[in-house]
């Protein structure tokens, strides 16, 4: 059974959720799990294994947490099934017997992943009565067989159509890491990010269309790990683009990103072994990923490749043509989210429903109305065979660059002006959107601060089907970066 938690419009001032951060330490073992939450699964699992700590213990601490009642951070607590689950853990670990190094690890999934017996909203007005899930979606069913704790579904951008994070019908979690006012948790997946960043949860299971698992990650100092197409089964999941949909997880470590990657495609969970960073190569483009760049965000990316050469990686800085390419087809043509967001939205935007969806939402939306099948199939055709030439550009290269050219905005000057929304959505998916339409899989992992001390990422893609190297060699720039955990 699962505990609504602001499934109702909300009035609540915005910085509720910064005076909120304060009240997390309910006891001085919640306090414990806090800090080992903040850790990884790999601190958990030492805790656990020493007896200093219970999954049940871990289970109590995020349940207090999350019925905080944040605006926009859970959409629903599954308490009933989280502390069934941490019991069955405990007596795991009593015997002896974990499953592995997630058994115990508590888990949030963006709503838009179904869990039995609880509504699948996607963070919409017009699904508040909507049915509940007669069964868990695919990647919950597999995080489950190795142990992990559900500890329920969070908040997203309505539709997950944003890379902002913002929601007017539930609230917007703030940005942890925010001093100066409440700041943007980044989006599509913004409830999966503030969750691993608010020490509620390791692992904030999100999708990422356009970059909606990278860019909350960057603006709230998380590792965010999206896969090539096919890499995990996305049944169970609602969806707002078929073709480049992808579920990913948001962490505080690159080996919980790892151990998620094996248990997604059921493959043992092994301990994670990192790639010498003498021997890789990296690409930095240098076209479009520099447009509009903030000069703390430049800063903070010249020491990361500053320190890359130092430690022994080549770095080349080149122009990649898919990325011009890519720009002038959207410009003319649209893009395929847009196309495929229609289609499924159709029957909602051309509806008498469509004034209850976000007025920002419903215009990118609107916008694949206008496409003609001759667009669809441009993009498609052109999508094939950009796919193949950016590949065997990489080779087996990395290619390098900030994941977001700015830090998160502050939340207030967005909603009050919807041109200034749309440009800085805009900018915030300028350096993801590349990788989704070109099928690479990449990373963003923890790269320093910029404005406002608000952290930044740097995102590390590669071509399809390179995840396990990818993952590898971004350990070992964590490792080099000081970033890994000590009991990782």
């Amino acid at each position: 059974m699962s505990r609504k938690n602001g499934l109702e419009p909300t009035d609540a001032p915005a910085d509720v959720a910064l005076r909120g951060a304060s009240a997390l330490q309910i006891s001085a073992k919640n306090a414990d799990a806090s800090q080992l939450i903040s850790q990884g699964a790999a601190a958990l699992h030492a805790a656990y294994h020493g007896g200093q700590l219970r999954p049940s213990q871990v289970v109590a601490h995020a349940i207090a947490a999350a019925g905080l009642g944040e605006p926009g951070l859970f959409m629903c607590v599954t308490e009933e099934r989280a502390r069934s689950e941490a019991r069955a853990s405990d007596a795991r670990w009593d015997a002896g017997q974990p499953l592995g190094p997630l058994d115990g690890v508590p888990v949030v999934w963006k709503d838009l992943f179904d869990m039995q017996g609880a509504p699948t909203t996607a963070a919409s007005a017009t699904r508040r009565n909507a049915a509940p899930a007669s069964q868990d979606a695919a990647a919950v069913q597999r995080l489950a067989a190795c142990g992990c704790i559900s500890l329920g579904k969070v908040g997203l951008t309505e539709f997950a159509y944003s890379g902002l994070g913002l929601n007017p019908h539930f609230g917007t979690p703030i940005n942890r890491a925010s001093v100066d006012g409440p700041r943007a948790p980044g989006g599509s997946s913004s409830g999966s990010a503030v969750a691993v960043a608010a020490h509620i949860a390791c692992i904030g299971m999100g999708t990422d269309t356009g970059g909606s698992v990278r860019v909350p990650a960057a603006f709230n100092g998380l590792v965010g790990f999206k896969p090539s197409i096919g890499r995990f089964d996305k049944r169970g999941i609602f969806p707002l683009s078929e073709t480049l949909d992808v579920p990913g997880p948001i962490a505080n470590a690159v080996q919980d990103c790892v151990w998620v990657d094996a248990a997604l495609r059921g493959a043992p969970l092994l301990p994670l072994v990192a790639s010498s960073v003498a021997a890789m190569s990296f690409v930095v483009p240098s076209n479009l990923m520099f447009e509009g760049i903030e000069p703390e965000v430049q800063a903070a990316f010249d020491l990361l490749v500053q320190r890359l050469r130092e430690a022994g990686a080549q770095i080349r800085f080149e122009a990649f043509p898919a990325f011009d390419e890519f720009t002038a087809l959207t410009a003319r043509h649209g893009t395929i989210a847009a196309a495929e967001a229609y289609v499924w939205h159709q029957a909602l935007v051309d509806g008498p429903l469509a004034a209850s969806i976000d007025r920002r939402v419903l215009a990118r939306l609107a916008r694949g109305k206008t496409m003609t099948a001759l667009d669809l199939l441009t993009l498609q055709a052109a999508r094939a065979r950009l796919v193949r030439e950016c590949a065997e550009q990489l080779g087996q290269a990395w290619m390098l660059s900030p994941t977001v050219v700015h830090v998160a905005p502050l939340v207030a000057p967005l909603e009050a002006d919807d041109a200034l929304f749309s440009n800085t959505n805009l900018r915030t998916l300028q350096n993801t959107l590349p990788g989704n339409f070109l099928d690479l899989c990449g990373l963003s992992l923890p790269m320093g601060t910029g404005a406002a001390g608000m952290p930044v990422g740097a995102l590390i893609s590669g071509a399809a089907g390179r995840e396990s190297a990818l993952l590898a060699a971004a350990a070992g720039v964590e490792q080099l970066l000081g970033l890994a955990s000590a009991a990782a």
